[in-house]
Formats: C-alpha cells, sequence, structure tokens
C-alpha cells in the first residue's frame, strides 16, 4: 500500500513471484487506484486502473 506521507508509490511484488526476480508483476496502491507496471522495466510507463478495473482483471485471471 501506498505511504501517505511519501509522493513515490510503494510498489510490492505478488507472493507467487516466489524467486523468480525477471518476470514479475508490481502492483502499487495510488489510494483511489492500482498502478501495475513491470519489474523489469521499473523505469517505464505504468499502467494505472481504477480499483474496481483492477479487481475485474483480478477475477478474470483466476
Amino acid at each position: 500500500m501506498s505511504n501517505p506521507r511519501s509522493s513515490q508509490p510503494q510498489w510490492r511484488k505478488s507472493t507467487h513471484s516466489g524467486g523468480n526476480e525477471g518476470n514479475c508483476v508490481e502492483v502499487a496502491d495510488l489510494n483511489d487506484q492500482i498502478a501495475i507496471r513491470d519489474s523489469k522495466a521499473p523505469e517505464t510507463p505504468h499502467l494505472t486502473l481504477t480499483r474496481q478495473a483492477f479487481a475485474t482483471l483480478l477475477a478474470r485471471l483466476r
């Protein structure tokens, strides 16, 4: 989750990533939105979804 005192998102990897450092997706809580990025290229732009859209994405992936 994002730290309200910090302007930088707090990125985290899924626990399902295990030791696979090279092929991970990271997410960050941006209060009313969820950001998603490629851990191999953190400097590139990220995808931002509403909380509802993120929940729908997860449900469809399951």
